[in-house]
C-alpha cells in the first residue's frame, strides 16, 4: 500500500469545491434510490405455497418463521454439504456478519423479522451458526418442496408479507444486491482505493489487484471464521 498512488494534493478551498460538486451528485444519487425505493413498494406480491422449514424446534411452517410479525426477510445461505467450516461459502459468511441482535432489534421495530435459509441439513447448519457465534434463526430447506423456489445465481435475499394465514413474497435480490447486507463494503467506497478490486473504475496506480469478493477469503477461510479460531486449516 506504501508504493500506491495517492491523490493530487490541493489547498483547503479548491478541496471543498471539488467536495461539493461531488456532494451535488451524491444527493443525485440518494435521489434516485429513494425513487427505486419508492419503486419498489408498488411491486405486485406473489403467493406463496405451503412451505415448512427445519429450525432448532423441528419442523415449522414459512407462516411461523415471521415469530408474530408481518414482514420477514430471508437471506438463503449457500451450502456445500459434507463440507467442514472452512470450505463454506465466505460471501453469505460475509453478509451475516452485520445481523446481530442490535440490528435485529431495529428491524423488529418495524414490524421485520430476520432468519437464515440454507439447503444443509438442520445439525450442520447449528453447528456452524454455533460456531460463528450467530444468534439469528437458521432453518434447512433439505426438504423442501419446490414451493419455495431455488437460489438462482448464488446467495439472495428474499421479502416476505404476512396477511392473515397467507404468505407473499414482494421482493428479491442477488449478486450485489445484497450489498445491502455489508456496511464493509459501503464504508470501503469512501475510501481513496475504496474496494481494491480490478472492476473498480480507479486513477492509474491505485490497488486494485484483487478480484471482487476474493479477499473475503485468507488462509483457507472466510476472513470472519478467524475471528473465531487460531486453528490452521487442514
Amino acid at each position: 500500500m506504501k508504493d500506491s498512488a495517492t491523490p493530487p494534493i490541493a489547498g483547503r478551498a479548491e478541496w471543498e469545491r471539488a467536495r461539493a460538486e461531488l456532494l451535488a451528485r451524491e444527493k443525485a444519487h440518494t435521489r434516485a434510490g429513494d425513487a427505486l425505493a419508492a419503486a419498489r413498494r408498488r411491486l405486485p406480491m406473489t403467493r406463496m405455497e405451503s412451505v415448512t422449514v427445519v429450525g432448532a424446534g423441528g419442523p415449522v411452517r414459512l407462516h411461523d418463521v415471521f415469530g408474530g410479525r408481518q414482514m420477514l426477510l430471508v437471506y438463503h445461505f449457500m451450502w456445500k454439504r459434507d463440507a467442514p467450516h472452512d470450505k463454506q461459502c465466505p460471501g453469505c459468511t460475509h453478509t451475516q456478519v452485520a445481523m446481530n441482535d442490535t440490528v435485529r432489534a431495529y428491524l423488529a421495530e418495524r414490524d421485520v423479522s430476520y432468519a437464515v435459509f440454507s439447503a444443509g441439513s438442520w445439525p450442520e447448519l447449528a453447528a456452524y451458526r454455533d460456531f460463528m457465534g450467530w444468534t439469528m434463526p437458521w432453518y434447512s430447506t433439505a426438504d423442501t418442496s419446490d414451493a419455495l423456489p431455488k437460489i438462482r445465481d448464488g446467495g439472495d435475499l428474499r421479502c416476505y408479507l404476512r396477511v392473515g394465514g397467507d404468505v407473499f413474497q414482494t421482493y428479491e435480490t442477488t449478486q450485489r444486491g445484497v450489498e445491502a447486507m455489508l456496511p464493509t463494503l459501503q464504508l470501503l467506497d469512501l475510501t481513496v482505493y475504496g474496494r481494491q478490486e480490478s472492476w473498480e473504475d480507479s486513477p492509474a496506480g491505485w490497488p486494485n489487484r484483487d478480484e471482487a469478493g476474493s479477499w473475503w477469503w485468507r488462509d483457507g477461510r472466510p476472513v470472519a471464521q478467524w475471528t473465531r479460531t487460531n486453528a490452521p486449516v487442514k
